[in-house]
């Protein structure tokens, strides 16, 4: 009998939402239901996603940015089924892979010239633990200082370093000798690496959670205090990387070199995970410094050929597409376009961000009315504003997004690098639309605020 996971998919394509709620994660069934986000997608091109009846949603998600070329994009496509093909030897480990040092080169040619050595294995969080493995060995120290409101991963290495109460309640004890300081906060950080007993200073340049932008000088005062104490600075790019802000790596926006840059998410080109570390010779070969601890750390799966065939067509499909000049373009109108309305509305106080990694943020409005409401929401749930946007967003204009972080009023967007002119009239449109509709607390979109506070404290109960 021959196997078809097309057949498979057509056979039980109405089955999704029971198979999860008999066999997986029922509390994420029950979130998309209860907000009308419980589609049944059928097919996904580009930055789009499109459901049973075929009607087109513009997806500013990209699965966590990981979609950053889009979703099935052609090359990808071709190149995995050209490395399926050609019967290659996989994961011999007891050897070494061309195709690993063809993107090991390829990425480190886009790095700051101090980052000459690459590290692989499969994911964002696994890149985290690796960089915290490294930075002790090399530098004999155990303290690791993070950021708060910083997002690393959920392993508990990376949990450690994340700064969301909700990821890491119920979970401890974590990791022990993980301090936290105030994201862009310099004097709080020199305080932290003073006793020069810090291993390593791992930082999102720009926080995920909330989108929040460092001051100008903050990242080229970072690099100093780290060299002036000893300690390895280590920027988590793990979203922020290959073309997400503007730039190849967010780190070019500040003019600095860290020690090690985390990468992971669009790497993959949505398709085989993979994660990497670039990092300095030094922490290479303080690291692997003897045959015999050639293999002190690793991971099975990392380096195989398909996952570094997604890598090096990925790569090619940003260079070639200028992906990173069109982040910069389309996101730098979108974030205008939108701050340009704030005059307009009470509830928007600004947009935010860099390239394609943009924040709204909104706000307690002056008039009593409005304010009235406001209030009734961040009783009920901080932040519940938010939904108040998204979901007409989505169900009204077909636009997929997402909050920016737990107990905030900012809504993100992370679309794929690929976003036309027709996606930027169609976003700035939708936005509008939506948040002029909030201003009216008589319309239908304050019966959905007031059933969405009903649902919010009835789970407080």
């Amino acid at each position: 009998m021959s196997f078809s996971i097309a057949e498979l998919f057509n056979q039980h394509f109405e089955e999704k939402f029971d198979l999860h709620e008999h066999y997986l994660n029922n509390q994420m069934v029950r979130v998309l239901r209860t907000i009308g986000y419980d589609r049944n997608y059928k097919k996904a091109v580009g930055q789009y996603l499109y459901d049973e009846d075929g009607n087109e949603y513009l997806d500013l998600l990209s699965g966590f940015g990981v979609f950053a070329m889009g979703r099935n994009h052609p090359t990808i496509i071709k190149a995995l089924q050209e490395t399926l093909t050609l019967e290659l030897p996989s994961l011999v480990q007891m050897d070494v892979s061309l195709l690993s040092g063809l993107l090991a080169k390829e990425i480190l040619a886009t790095c700051p010239d101090n980052l000459e050595k690459m590290f692989f294995c499969n994911s964002g969080t696994e890149a985290v633990e690796a960089a915290i493995k490294f930075a002790r060995y090399t530098t004999k120290r155990s303290r690791i200082v993070h950021c708060d409101h910083g997002y690393h991963g959920l392993t508990m290495g990376s949990l450690s370093l994340t700064g969301e109460h909700i990821f890491r309640e119920g979970f401890g004890p974590l990791l022990p000798e993980c301090t936290s300081v105030p994201f862009n906060d310099l004097a709080a950080l020199e305080q932290a690496l003073s006793g020069k007993d810090v291993a390593a200073f791992i930082v999102e340049p720009i926080q995920g959670k909330g989108v929040n932008i460092p001051d100008d000088n903050y990242l080229p005062e970072v690099e100093r205090l780290c060299k002036k104490y000893g300690t390895l600075f280590v920027a988590d790019e793990i979203q922020t990387g290959i073309g997400r802000t503007g730039k190849f790596w967010a780190i070019e926006h500040w003019g600095v070199k860290p020690d090690m840059i985390l990468m992971a998410k669009a790497l993959s080109g949505g398709f085989i995970p993979v994660g990497g570390v670039a990092m300095t010779t030094h922490i290479m070969d303080t690291v692997f410094n003897r045959m015999d601890r050639a293999v002190v750390h690793g991971s099975t799966f990392s380096k195989n050929n398909m996952a570094m065939a997604a890598g090096l067509s990925a790569l090619h499909v940003v260079h070639e597409e200028k992906l990173v000049e069109n982040s910069a373009k389309v996101g730098e109108d979108i974030i205008a376009t939108i701050n340009a309305m704030a005059p307009k509305y009470e509830f928007l106080k600004e947009a935010r961000g860099k390239g394609s990694m943009i924040a709204i943020e909104f706000q307690s409005p002056k008039s009593l009315g409005l304010k009235a409401a406001w209030a009734m929401l961040e009783a009920a749930n901080k932040g519940l504003f938010c939904q108040m946007i998204l979901i007409p967003l989505f169900k009204e204009h077909r636009v997929l997004a997402q909050v920016a972080g737990h107990g905030m009023n900012v809504v993100k967007f992370l679309p794929p690098l690929t976003l036309t002119q027709k996606d930027r009239d169609w976003i700035v449109n939708s936005v509008e639309k939506t948040i002029a509709d909030t201003h009216n607390v008589t319309g239908s979109i304050w019966t959905l605020g007031k059933n969405l506070a009903g649902h919010a404290l009835k789970n407080k109960k």
